[in-house]
């Protein structure tokens, strides 16, 4: 085994940038001594404080709590790191472990999707208040709404999740559908579980006219003329803008025909 080491061969061993071992002796952390031609050789004491360095990096403790650890080290100094070492791993376990009950959340709600839409059926029912999160803008195009549902994550990425998440949609602009434009919408939201404390918007309960359907949103015409034929034989008044619920869509399938939406307008019943 060498007593030395250059600073490309200690940044391929352990996969540290050369940036970074630099930024550790400016730390004083490492002491690599120069040769002649000025390159810096790191000594076999330099790789023990690696190793401690690498391992407690990865638990996030700052340079400043490695570098107090490592001038000055005892018994009862690392027994505590230790200690708080397991406190930051059972951390992350339960991080871990909630983020597992998530995604398996997620895989039953695509999986109750697929198997229990009801297609080509329009349906009357009541539904409670919705809280939301909701961006408004003036929409034209389908890709801006993907924008838009992006934006919405990024502003509240610790509120709600975009891949298998069927409560994402959009607000049409209803006075724009009455001229035949059904490509204009106000907003996008995401909706949320009733126990969310931050939101932005409320949709009210009431009785929604419902559609399901697969294939591209520009088929939303079609269905839209379609709930309107219905409502208006069944005497109902439409009072809010109609929304689409895109309950799988390009986030979770690249295949058009896979795509399941869900329209809803709210009514007032025939009195």
């Amino acid at each position: 085994m060498k007593a030395y080491y250059k600073i490309g061969e200690i940044s391929k061993i352990y996969g540290i940038g050369k940036d970074s071992l630099m930024y550790y002796e400016d730390l004083g952390i490492l002491n690599p001594v120069r040769g002649e031609n000025g390159y810096r050789f790191y000594s076999i004491s330099d790789i023990w404080r690696l190793n401690l360095i690498k391992e407690l990096r990865s638990l996030d403790f700052s340079m400043k709590k490695i570098k107090d650890y490592l001038d000055d080290r005892d018994l009862v100094s690392t027994q505590a790191i230790l200690n708080e070492e397991a406190t930051l791993i059972d951390q992350k376990i339960a991080e871990l472990l909630a983020h597992k009950q998530n995604i398996n959340s997620r895989l039953k709600e695509i999986e109750e999707v697929v198997k229990e839409t009801q297609f080509d059926t329009i349906e009357v029912k009541w539904i409670k208040e919705r809280k939301a999160l909701l961006l408004n803008a003036n929409i034209t195009r389908d890709e801006q709404v993907d924008f838009l549902i992006q934006k919405l994550h990024k502003e509240y990425e610790a509120s709600f999740y975009i891949l298998g998440n069927h409560n994402i949609g959009a607000i049409f602009d209803f006075e724009e559908v009455k001229r035949g434009r059904y490509n204009v919408f106000q907003s996008v939201f995401c909706l949320l579980p009733d126990e969310a404390c931050q939101f932005n918007f409320v949709l009210p309960e009431g009785h929604y006219v419902s559609y399901h359907y697969t294939g591209h949103y520009k088929k939303n015409k079609i269905y839209l003329e379609k709930m309107f034929t219905y409502i208006k034989e069944q005497g109902y008044q439409i009072i809010g803008n109609p929304i689409e619920i895109y309950k799988l869509d390009i986030h979770e399938t690249g295949k058009e025909e896979e795509f399941i939406t869900e329209i809803q307008i709210p009514v007032q019943l025939k009195q």
